[in-house]
């Protein structure tokens, strides 16, 4: 295959995004896990296979001088063999972006973290990213390539609010123990995984992307029903969310920190189109509701 300017590996909620973003700077391919998800990339102009990376073997991928990996690791075990099966296809593009998460940190209790914090983290699904992180790096030092990892926390825009939940009254636990957690809106993050392939300040180097407004996922609920119109969530404790809240999700909210964003500011000149997280969910809500929001 000819050589592509960008290959976004797992075009998913933010790979769509992130396509339509570098569509005026070059040539675009997308790997998705779905023909259905191909077919409709293939309709909007970009080239776009369905690849089983679990089970690669036999695929044609372009090189590209841009890779971001955006793909999810397996939901189970510490490692990402995914990853692993995509590499050893040997791609050396000019850089390999990858879309880490801020899991890999565990729980502070509420301190801050940066990019130079240690490393705990405290579930298999942050020990599957930190393990990803690891093999990115290995193989880019390996082959002569440039890498970036950005760690990200939760992502919200459109589509991406639990408008569903909130409308079904699901609870959400007291601030006391819902723990601190960080977001970034969808807008922002493809701003900064374009800012991160193309700056040359950073090669090898590792970034947290956050809006810099830290609350308890309860308090960012409770905001979007209130922008929304929708009724406040009922509290519940720790104790009473059992078999309320699912368990995958007690377990994001078990862990509790600040992330501190000031690399990618300071270095590369980040700028946040949605500092402030009301205006972020007011710009989200018509794309997925289509209804008019309360000032």
């Amino acid at each position: 295959m000819d050589t592509v300017d960008h290959l976004i590996v797992g075009a998913g909620y933010v790979g769509r995004r992130l396509a339509e973003r570098l569509r005026p700077s070059g040539r675009i391919a997308a790997i998705v896990a779905t023909s259905a998800s191909a077919l409709a990339l293939r309709a909007n102009g970009f080239a776009a296979q369905a690849i089983n990376l679990d089970d690669p073997a036999g695929a044609s991928i372009p090189s590209a001088l841009y890779v971001y990996y955006l793909a999810p690791p397996p939901s189970a075990g510490v490692m990402d063999p995914r990853l692993a099966r995509f590499l050893e296809m040997g791609l050396r593009p000019q850089r390999f972006i990858y879309l880490s998460t801020t899991a890999v940190y565990g729980n502070t209790h509420g301190a801050s973290v940066d990019e130079n914090s240690p490393t705990l983290p405290q579930t298999d699904r942050g020990q599957r990213r930190l393990d990803a992180e690891e093999q990115v790096r290995r193989y880019a030092d390996s082959v002569g390539i440039e890498w970036s990892i950005l760690r990200v926390p939760g992502i919200y825009g459109p589509e991406r609010l639990p408008l569903d939940r909130l409308a079904r009254g699901e609870p959400v636990l007291a601030d006391d123990e819902a723990g601190l957690t960080n977001r970034i809106h969808v807008t922002d993050l493809v701003t900064a995984l374009v800012l991160v392939a193309q700056h040359p300040d950073a090669a090898r180097r590792i970034y947290n992307v956050t809006d810099g407004a830290p609350s308890s996922t309860s308090a960012h609920f409770r905001r979007i029903a209130q922008i929304a119109g929708l009724p406040p969530p009922p509290i519940v404790s720790r104790r009473e969310a059992v078999g309320r809240i699912s368990s995958a999700f007690l377990s994001y909210l078990d862990e509790s920190r600040r992330l501190d964003g000031s690399r990618l500011v300071n270095e590369l000149g980040f700028q946040l189109r949605y500092a402030d997280p009301d205006e972020g969910i007011r710009a989200s809500l018509p794309d997925q509701t289509g209804r008019a929001t309360k000032s």
